[in-house]
This record gives structure tokens, sequence and C-alpha cells, in this order.
């Protein structure tokens, strides 16, 4: 856990831990697979898997330019990331849409 929130705090020094910790839980078994637990901005099949199956099942974004807007951020601030965790891509992702609530255990 500790690494994953190691790599977020890279691009959100005041990362919230226990929203870090509902991102992991939320990606379960997907995280113990190299390629499944990272996020290739390069690939346009990944990249709209995040904005189907998580800017729109999971945040239930509707707004199709502000989902882009909000991935093509997250590409931006990862960019000279050779590895683009997936816990972090979608932490930041939360975090722009102002979602993390959802993610913290009440």
């Amino acid at each position: 856990m500790s690494d994953w929130l190691a790599d977020v705090k890279k691009y959100a020094p005041k990362a919230d831990e226990a929203a870090v910790a509902g991102i992991v839980r939320y990606l379960g078994i997907a995280l113990r697979n190299r390629d499944s637990s990272l996020v290739s901005f390069g690939d346009p099949a990944e990249v709209d898997r995040v904005r189907k199956n998580f800017c729109m099942k999971k945040l239930a974004l509707t707004d199709e330019k502000a989902i882009e807007e909000g991935l093509g951020k997250v590409q931006a601030a990862m960019k000279a990331d050779k590895t683009k965790n997936r816990v972090t891509v979608y932490y930041l992702l939360a975090d722009h849409f102002k979602k993390l609530d959802m993610f913290v255990k009440k």
C-alpha cells in the first residue's frame, strides 16, 4: 500500500491516504498483474477503457468533453513517468473531478 501512496504523492503531495486505499480496494485483483496495474496513454483501447469503465461507470461522469480534458491533464502531468500506475491515474482523475470521497470508507 505504501508504494501506491508514495507514487500518488509524486503528483499529489497531500494525497488522501484513505482515498488511495479505497482505489486500491476498488482495483483489487487488477493490481496483481504488472500489465494491468499500469495505464498506457499511447494505447487508444486502454484510454477508452479508463474513460468508459472508470470515468463514466465508476465516477458517473457524462460530459465527454470534460472527461477528455481530465484525461489530458493527467496524461500531461505524468508525461515523464514511463510507468503510469493505474492507482495514481485513477487518483488524479478522481481528484480532478472532485470524486475522491467515493473511495473513502465511511
